[in-house]
C-alpha cells in the first residue's frame, strides 16, 4: 500500500515495526507546514532549522522508545513539540544573557528590570494553556479539588465542606491529582519550568 494512502497512525506503527519509509513520508507529509509555522514564530532560518530538526530528532526517539500514545492528530502532536522547543530556546535565552564590556562595570548594566519580556509572557501563556487543557482530563474529583485549591483560592477546610468530605479525603485528592498532572506534563512533554 502507497504511504500517501496510509493514516498517520498507520506510518507511525509501520515505522515502530522497523519501516524507515514510514517516516519518510510522516516528515514529508507535514515538514513544509511545520517549518513555515516554526519560521513564523521565531522569524530567524538557522533558528527555525535547528528547531524543526530538534522536532523531528523528538518525534523519531519517542516512536522508537515505544512512548508514542495516539491522542489526537500526529500533526498537532509535532507542533506541540516544535512550539514546547522554541520556548525552551527563549528560555535558555533569558537565563543566558549576553554582556558586552566597554572596558568599565556598570552594575546598571548587568541588573535586569523586572519588567516581563514579550517571549517571557508567551511563554508564561503557553504553560499555563498547556497544564489548564491537561487539568481536563484529571477525575472529576480531583479536578474539583484542584480547580478550587488553585484557580479559586479555597482553604481545605472550605473544599471540605463545600464537597461534603474530610479534610484528609479533600488533601488525598489534590495530592493524587498533582501526580496525574505531574504524569501527564511528563507524557505530553510540557515544559513548565
Amino acid at each position: 500500500m502507497k504511504a500517501n494512502v496510509l493514516s498517520d497512525n498507520e506510518l507511525v506503527q509501520r515505522y515502530q515495526y522497523g519501516d524507515e519509509s514510514a517516516l519518510k513520508a510522516l516528515i514529508s507529509r507535514y515538514e513544509k507546514r511545520l517549518f513555515t509555522y516554526i519560521m513564523i514564530s521565531v522569524k530567524n532560518k538557522e533558528l527555525a532549522e535547528d528547531i524543526f530538526q530538534d522536532t523531528f530528532i523528538k518525534v523519531i526517539n519517542t516512536i522508537r522508545s515505544g512512548n508514542y500514545h495516539e491522542e489526537g492528530k500526529f500533526f498537532q502532536w509535532i507542533m506541540r513539540i516544535a512550539n514546547n522547543l522554541r520556548i525552551d530556546y527563549y528560555r535558555k535565552l533569558q537565563r543566558l544573557p549576553l554582556y558586552e564590556s566597554n572596558g568599565e562595570f556598570d552594575i546598571f548594566d548587568v541588573i535586569s528590570t523586572r519588567e516581563e519580556s514579550v517571549e517571557q509572557k508567551l511563554i508564561r501563556e503557553q504553560i499555563f494553556e498547556d497544564v489548564s487543557n491537561l487539568v481536563d482530563y484529571l477525575p472529576k474529583e480531583q479536578k474539583e479539588v484542584l480547580v478550587m485549591r488553585i484557580y479559586q483560592d479555597y482553604s481545605f477546610k472550605e473544599i471540605a465542606e463545600s464537597t461534603g468530605v474530610s479534610i484528609n479525603t479533600a488533601l488525598g485528592r489534590m495530592r493524587y491529582a498533582l501526580i496525574n498532572l505531574r504524569k501527564m506534563i511528563d507524557r505530553h512533554g510540557v515544559v513548565v519550568e
